[in-house]
């Protein structure tokens, strides 16, 4: 399938009504926002377009939006965001699915540098040990190796007692502002579904954070979903049934370096099972 790269948004936003856009790696580089990522919202307000932020974020949507408006996306700037930590404190809140209505009140929390937020208003309580925990709440990680390999018992440890895993952020790596990747929670839940535990997700690419944003805007037409992540953003956008603009200069960047080049496009789309409908180097209008 051949694949049209864009130069910009503008050749292509007539056509849709909705536009479910991630932040990292598209909008901003956790730090600073990417040349011209402003200015495309603002062309978008201004046709009438409706924008949705959706994040695989492990952090609360306030805790997002106020990072967000730091960089200069202000809330005029999108109509709704939707991050997989909202989504799992509601879900841990509610305690009404099946996989939810029965984990305890005593979780074990991963986390980044022990921001342990996201229990906030919960009737929860931290435990220090897989003997001690009820199940497994991955909302962080490290890039430390030696400790990546220091938690590998653990995880064995947990999936031997049966302990439920709940992912706040499924993604795999993110591209830090230095240009490297640093690991996300969806690697350490991926690994301990080897190893036989079992996982909810919450964020992209899994339905019901679609089915959210489709909830949001209940009159949407034609929707197009932005992102760098061919297997969480275009794979999200592919089960959702939506069209979508993949931004090759995010997580993806080293391994292509030539969007002109179309097979290290099809070697690419065809080693991740993912096909964007478009492809861009960067979000710009």
């Amino acid at each position: 399938m051949s694949v049209r790269v864009l130069d910009g948004l503008a050749e292509v936003a007539d056509q849709y009504d909705l536009f479910i856009i991630d932040q990292w790696g598209v909008l901003h580089n956790g730090e600073t926002p990417h040349a011209g990522a402003v200015d495309v919202l603002r062309e978008l307000r201004r046709a009438g377009k409706t924008i949705t932020i959706l994040s695989n974020s492990g952090k609360r949507l306030a805790v997002t939006q106020a990072r967000m408006a730091d960089m200069g996306f202000t809330d005029d700037l999108y109509d709704h965001c939707v991050t997989s930590g909202e989504e799992v404190w509601q879900a841990l809140n509610a305690a009404s699915e099946p996989f939810y209505a029965d984990l305890g009140a005593q979780c074990l929390m991963l986390t980044w540098d022990g921001d342990n937020r996201l229990i906030e208003g919960l009737p929860l309580r931290e435990v220090d040990s897989v003997e001690d925990a009820d199940f497994i709440l991955n909302a962080g990680t490290t890039n430390d190796q030696a400790v990546l390999k220091a938690m590998e018992p653990m995880l064995q440890r947990a999936a031997a007692r049966g302990l439920p895993m709940v992912c706040a952020n499924p993604d795999f790596v993110s591209k830090a502002p230095d240009g490297s990747l640093a690991i996300c929670p969806g690697t350490t839940a991926k690994r301990y579904e080897v190893l036989g535990g079992r996982v909810d997700y919450r964020g992209k690419p899994h339905a019901p954070v679609y089915r959210k944003c489709f909830e949001l805007a209940p009159n949407h037409g034609p929707t197009l979903a932005i992102g760098d992540s061919l297997c969480h953003d275009i794979g999200g956008a592919n089960g959702a049934g939506i069209d979508s603009l993949f931004i090759s200069g995010g997580i993806h960047a080293e391994e292509l370096s030539d969007l002109g080049d179309p097979y290290a496009l099809a070697m690419l789309f065809n080693r991740e099972g993912q096909t964007p409908t478009y492809a861009a180097p960067a979000l710009r209008w």
